[in-house]
């Protein structure tokens, strides 16, 4: 329809057409409807167009990842990019080609760029200068002409900020508008990530003063309406390093079962919506975890200061207290805004060396704790088993932490197990954000639900098929429960293709993320699921403590409703892309250290597993959890042929076999930092 055909449909004055078009110009930025080369406006989906962002490739194609959930990802070859590249909103025309068994298509519109700004290597000419982007799924060198190098040198990381997009075979052009120095000086590799992501070092000066006029000292005036916990036994148990605590527990053994208290850092009463503290934290999304530092989404006066559980002190807090029968099923619930003194900061270590290791000097130092701590494993234990029976999936992965010297070199990696300690927490935060979701589900009231889809039919069928060369089976496929795949990660636990079904079983699934509907949560087989544990580091949990006190304030009327109901689905939808793009740059800086330790060395000969077999070579898998590439072009010995259905490396004279859970031998061939590869040479296969 034309605006004129709009205007009529909609029985507007002609006055209110100025405010019709500015509506319908900014619902076509959005995507949300299409204006065509006739002047008329229709909806994507009735034109056969599909608005999403792009997901890059180094070897230069994409894929279109749809706003609609429920559409399959299109694949867009670089000849039908038309200037658009990797992360940019678009428009894209399905192509069909079912000759091929792919879903194809052409971008026909740029939305919004993802970024104006790219982080790479410069290498300068004597007329003109090149940036080689950081970012390999960015898939043109950058042209930046002589008189925009900023003085930039060879070698030298810098930012450039492109003032002319691709167009056909020509490269985009920029100019350098920031140099970070060379790629071996201390910091600047972790420097560079930051910068590649747009991750903001610095709060806004307007942020910094609210947070300065924030009192450190709790009033009484504050405790007016609250539970007071002060002289209860309550305690925080994180990491050594962690410094914004914004979890504790208390537990009780009470008649017929138990009493756990989940009590949270209360942001929300610190940061009012809309301040500037609040739109900051909006902005960012969650605090990001990196090797070398923390960027965090609240001051640090805030988010290691009067909102951080430190211990000793009095901390206002949300409290879920709930009372659990013997067999850990939830009997009653309070939430209650509340005052607690923590009287231990515990770490997991501490914790671990009480309930696992029997260590007598730990013991005697938390002796008055003791029975807590074995009340709590007894409870963790049992909710561990109920969500088990349920069919909640268990990844057993060991995550590595890197440790770096003074000058962030890294010298040494560390497996990180979860044992006990951090099993009573993960377990009792579940619990916690279980209650606090179905309960809000039942008052019917707008929130912010942390969700996991049921996987695609396409991709279980693809894990099934991987599975049955492994010699593994899924049940009942076709209306697949997590039970389903629980009974698989339990059938691999301590078999030497462990991890490789784990990856592999993780990946077939789909991302959770934050919804203002409540769709389920798969991976936990849970119907209610949320994020309401750290709202000092996640923003949906400090919208959601929000929600709470106004619904326990009753200060949700219908014009507040109204609101909530239009704002949440933007929130929840911005939340998700700001935790995806944390998470690619939480695991990018590791993955740089881990390539460094091992370009130290290079020559060295290590122990490891098979985790992977593929047509140019496989995967090894050391005992640090660093992963490289043994290239099939290295094992002279040979000619080996891949084999699809066994998923090995089969020589056809020797009839050598490699395949998924061999433990060898490698050495350490060459490492290349910048694409973070680890290449192996085979060494010897061991029995």
């Amino acid at each position: 329809m034309t605006e004129g055909e709009i205007l009529a449909a909609l029985d507007l004055d002609i006055k209110e057409a100025d405010l019709l078009l500015k509506t319908l110009q900014s619902m076509e930025k959005e995507g949300l409807v299409v204006k065509n080369r006739k002047d008329r406006y229709g909806l994507p989906e009735r034109m056969n167009l599909v608005v999403g962002h792009l997901e890059g490739n180094p070897k230069g194609y994409a894929f279109l990842i749809p706003d609609n959930p429920e559409m399959e990802d299109i694949y867009i070859g670089l000849e039908n990019l038309n200037g658009a590249v990797h992360g940019d909103r678009v428009i894209v025309r399905p192509l069909f080609k079912p000759s091929e068994g792919r879903l194809e298509g052409e971008v026909v519109r740029i939305l919004k760029r993802a970024s104006t700004r790219i982080v790479g290597t410069i290498e300068c000419g004597k007329q003109f200068a090149f940036v080689t982007p950081d970012d390999k799924r960015f898939y043109f060198d950058v042209f930046v002409p002589k008189s925009d190098t900023a003085g930039a040198k060879s070698g030298q990381k810098v930012v450039v900020s492109i003032t002319r997009w691709p167009e056909g075979r020509r490269n985009p052009e920029g100019r350098v508008t920031e140099i970070l120095g060379y790629e071996d000086e201390p910091g600047i590799d972790v420097l560079a990530v930051i910068k590649k992501y747009n991750l903001p070092m610095e709060f806004p000066e307007k942020v910094l003063r609210q947070a300065e006029q924030i009192s450190e000292e709790i009033t009484d005036e504050e405790l007016k309406g609250r539970l007071d916990l002060r002289s209860e036994k309550i305690v925080t148990i994180d990491g050594e390093d962690a410094k914004d605590l914004d979890d504790a527990v208390s537990i009780k053994k009470i008649a017929g079962g138990y009493r756990l208290g989940v009590h949270i850092a209360d942001v929300s009463y610190y940061v009012e919506e809309d301040t500037p503290l609040d739109k900051e934290a909006r902005k960012r999304g969650c605090s990001v975890y990196l090797v070398d530092r923390v960027i965090p989404m609240l001051p640090p006066k805030l988010s290691n200061g009067i909102c951080s559980l430190n211990p000793k002190v009095p901390r206002l807090t949300m409290s879920v207290i709930i009372d659990f029968d013997e067999s850990a099923r939830v009997k009653s619930y309070q939430i209650t805004p509340s005052v607690i003194r923590t009287c231990e900061r515990m770490t997991y270590t501490a914790v671990n060396k009480i309930l696992e290791e029997n260590d007598e000097e730990t013991i005697k130092r938390y002796e008055y704790l003791l029975e807590d701590f074995k009340l709590m494993e007894e409870l963790a234990a049992k909710l561990n088993r109920k969500r088990f029976e349920r069919g909640s999936l268990d990844f057993n992965f060991e995550e590595a932490k890197v440790i770096l010297d003074e000058n962030g070199r890294p010298v040494e990696i560390r497996k990180e197990k979860r044992r006990t300690g951090e099993r009573i927490i993960e377990e009792f935060m579940l619990a916690a954000n279980e209650v606090i979701a179905e309960h809000i589900y039942w008052l019917k009231v707008p929130f912010v639900y942390r969700v996991h889809e049921i996987p695609d039919m396409e991709k279980m069928y693809a894990l099934q098929e991987f599975l049955h060369n492994l010699g593994y089976s899924i049940k009942g496929i076709k209306n697949i429960k997590p039970k389903a795949l629980q009974q698989i990660l339990e059938a691999v636990k301590g078999k030497p293709e462990e991890r490789v079904v784990n990856t592999v079983l993780l990946r077939s699934l789909k991302r959770a993320r934050y919804s203002e509907e409540n769709l389920g949560h798969f991976g936990l087989a849970s119907h209610y699921y949320t994020h309401f544990t750290s709202p000092i580091r996640r923003y949906p949990d400090l919208v959601i403590h929000r929600i709470l006190r106004e619904q326990l304030e009753g200060k949700l009327d219908e014009g507040r409703m109204e609101y909530l109901n239009e704002v949440l689905g933007r929130i929840a939808k911005h939340s998700s892309e700001r935790e995806r793009i944390a998470e690619e740059a939480e695991r990018e800086t590791v993955e740089l250290k881990m390539a460094e330790y091992m370009a130290g060395k290079i020559g060295e000969v290590f122990t490891g597993i098979i985790s992977s077999v593929t047509p140019f070579g496989f995967f090894v898998e050391l005992e640090n959890t660093v992963e490289g590439l043994v290239h099939v072009s290295t094992l002279e010995d040979d000619f080996y042929r891949f084999d699809e259905k066994s998923i090995t490396l089969r020589g056809e004279r020797t009839k050598k076999v490699f395949k998924i859970g061999d433990r060898v031998k490698v050495r350490v061939a060459r490492v290349n930092k910048n694409e973070r590869q680890i290449d192996f040479i085979f060494e010897e296969k061991l029995d």
